[in-house]
C-alpha cells in the first residue's frame, strides 16, 4: 500500500530526494564521511552550502542585491528578528492579520515597535482576504508583514499587495516555491523549511541588501541579519544537514521544470480536491472564500462532525495519513505541498467519494 502523507508540518518529502539521501547517508560522495560529520568549514560542505544557494537563486530569479540566509530558530524566530532588523529607526510597522500565524507575529512585533494592524479577517473568522482599499495603512510604517498562506485557516493571497516605497515582509512559510513570485516586489521573505524546502530546524530568509544593518540597539550578535550576510551563513556552525536536504530539494525542483511547471501541478492538485470537496452535494465543506482558497492547504468538515472518526479511521487504513484538522479549527485538513504527488490528491479523492456515497 502507498502511503501518502498530508502533514502540515512537518511534511512530505520528494521520495526521489529522501532515497538520494539515503544512499548519501554513510559515505558522502566518496568523501568517506556522512554529511552530518562534514567540519561546515571544509570544502566537501561549503560546496553542498554553495549549491544549494545558487540553485535557490536560479529557481526564483532572486536579484543579485537580495542575500539569501540559511538560519535556525524556524519562521518563529523570524517574528522578533525582522523588526528588530527592519525598523531602521522607526517606531511602527504595519500587519495584516489573516490568521493564527498573523496573530502571532504581530503579539512579537509589539514587544518591539507599535504595531498598526491595517485589516483583519477576524470578523470573517479568517475565511477571506480583507480587501486592499479596506486597509488602514500607515504612512510611517517601517514595512508591512503579511502572510501569504496561512497553514491552518487555508487563506491565500492570490494577488500582491502593492506598497511602494514601504518594504514589503512575507512569511511564505507554506506556500514558497509553489508559484512564481517575483522576488524584487519584496522586502524580504523568510519561510521554515519543514513544508515545501526540507526537514524541521532550518529557516531561509532572502532580504534586500539596503535593509540590513540598522538594527534596534542592544539586538544580539546571532539576531543581526548583517552577522549572517558577512559570513555566508557561517558565523556559527549551521543546520548542515537540512542545508543538504534544502539542496536535495532545489535540484529536484529543476530536473522538475522549475517553479512554474511547479504551480501548475499544484494549481491541478488543488483544483481536483476542491471540486470534489464543491460537488459532493453538502456533504463536504470548506470555509474559506472561493477567491483566497490555498493551493497549499486545504481545510473541509463533514455534513455531521459525528463521522469525523469514522473518516480518518477508515483514511488511514487506505494509508491517507495526518488529515485531521488543527485542533483550534477542527474537521479536516489536507496538505498538498510540492512533494505530494497528483496521485495522492487522486487517492484521497476517490476515497471521499467512496466515503460520501456510503454516508450519505
Amino acid at each position: 500500500m502507498t502511503i501518502y502523507n498530508f502533514s502540515a508540518g512537518p511534511a512530505v518529502l520528494p521520495k526521489e530526494v529522501l532515497q538520494q539521501a539515503q544512499a548519501e547517508m554513510v559515505d558522502w560522495h566518496g568523501s568517506g564521511m556522512s554529511v552530518m560529520e562534514m567540519s561546515h568549514r571544509g570544502k566537501e560542505y561549503m560546496g553542498i552550502q554553495a549549491q544549494a544557494e545558487a540553485d535557490l537563486r536560479e529557481l526564483l530569479a532572486i536579484p543579485a542585491n537580495y542575500k539569501v540566509l540559511f538560519l535556525q530558530g524556524g519562521a518563529s524566530q523570524q517574528f522578533a528578528m525582522i523588526p528588530m532588523n527592519l525598523l531602521r529607526g522607526k517606531t511602527t510597522a504595519d500587519y495584516l492579520n489573516t490568521g493564527e500565524w498573523s496573530k502571532k507575529a504581530i503579539s512579537e512585533a509589539k514587544k518591539f515597535c507599535s504595531v498598526n494592524v491595517v485589516a483583519t479577517g477576524a470578523e470573517q473568522n479568517f475565511s477571506s482576504i480583507p480587501a486592499f482599499d479596506s486597509w488602514k495603512r500607515n504612512a510611517d510604517a517601517a514595512y508591512l508583514h503579511f502572510t501569504p498562506n496561512e497553514t491552518i485557516g487555508g487563506v491565500e493571497f492570490n494577488w500582491l499587495p502593492e506598497t511602494g516605497s514601504v518594504p514589503l515582509v512575507a512569511d511564505m512559510s507554506s506556500n514558497i516555491l509553489s508559484r512564481v513570485i517575483d522576488v524584487s516586489k519584496y522586502g524580504l521573505i523568510y519561510a521554515g523549511a519543514q513544508k515545501n524546502i526540507g526537514p524541521a530546524g532550518l529557516a531561509v530568509v532572502i532580504v534586500r541588501e539596503d535593509l540590513i544593518g540598522q538594527t534596534l540597539a542592544g539586538t544580539p550578535t546571532l539576531l543581526d541579519y548583517k552577522t549572517h550576510a558577512d559570513n555566508e551563513s557561517m558565523y556559527n556552525t549551521p543546520p548542515t544537514y537540512g542545508i543538504y536536504i534544502a539542496g536535495l530539494v532545489f535540484q529536484w525542483l529543476k530536473k522538475n521544470g522549475g517553479i512554474a511547471a511547479m504551480e501548475q501541478t499544484n494549481i491541478a492538485k488543488a483544483g481536483l480536491l476542491y471540486a470534489a470537496i464543491d460537488q459532493s452535494n453538502g456533504f463536504y465543506r470548506c470555509p474559506v472564500a472561493l477567491s483566497d482558497r490555498s493551493r497549499m492547504n486545504i481545510p473541509f468538515t463533514l455534513k455531521d462532525a459525528n463521522l469525523d472518526g469514522a473518516f480518518l479511521k477508515q483514511a488511514d487504513a487506505k494509508g491517507l495519513l495526518q488529515l485531521k484538522g488543527h485542533r483550534s479549527v477542527g474537521g479536516m485538513r489536507a496538505s498538498i505541498y510540492n512533494a505530494m504527488p497528483l496521485a495522492g490528491v487522486q487517492t484521497l479523492v476517490e476515497f471521499m467519494n467512496e466515503f460520501a456515497s456510503k454516508n450519505s
